[in-house]
């Protein structure tokens, strides 16, 4: 099988049920999270660690569900079977529900590191950031299915509430934004406020 086959040499590509300029909002937005499953993917092998068995474990799974929305996205044909489904988003809350309990309360805005996984969380967190920004975007102009973009907010605030919890776990403290007021007052962090300011 050859891996070039010239049809986008013109600057477009197919997309299921026709073909866009490789400019396309949609192309960029399902362009996104193909380059966040690539870093979901690195952030994996930095999971080494027994403790983060169960980490590692829903990171796998995530990356099948991105590929199911960048087909979803990538779908201009009105009677696409859409693959991403309301259980995937359910299961992102329930996990992050669980990790804001066990990670210390939450006050003042932090910087985004502490350890080195938790640093790729958050790289994951902001490239997440941008394809949401991407799909809504295209949400302006054309039709989406609308679970892709449920599941992707609720994806961002995942990679928040992870990243606080292998900083825990690694008993490396959260660096706190030094001229932050209070913000999340007893709300533990939940969701991703400080991203959304």
């Amino acid at each position: 099988m050859k891996l070039y086959t010239k049809t986008g040499d013109e600057g477009k590509t197919s997309v299921i049920g026709g073909r866009l300029d490789k400019s396309h909002i949609r192309v960029k937005a399902y362009g996104s999270l193909d380059e966040l499953n690539s870093f979901v993917g690195l952030t994996i092998t930095k999971l080494y660690d027994p403790m983060f068995c169960d980490i590692a474990s829903q990171l796998a799974k995530i990356q099948h569900e991105l590929f199911d929305c960048g087909g979803d996205l990538s779908a201009v044909k009105q009677d696409y079977p859409f693959k991403t489904k309301d259980e995937s988003v359910l299961f992102l809350e329930e996990r992050m529900d669980q990790y804001v309990q066990e990670a210390p309360e939450l006050e003042r805005f932090i910087l985004p590191g502490g350890s080195e996984p938790a640093a790729y969380f958050h790289i994951c967190r902001t490239i997440t950031r941008r394809a949401e920004r991407e799909i809504v975007e295209l949400k302006q102009t054309d039709t989406i299915h609308p679970v892709v973009l449920r599941y992707i907010n609720r994806l961002s605030d995942y990679f928040f509430a992870v990243a606080r919890v292998v900083n825990y776990r690694l008993q490396i403290k959260d660096v706190e934004y030094e001229r932050s007021a209070i913000v999340f007052r007893g709300r533990k962090g939940k969701g991703n406020e400080q991203d959304e300011k």
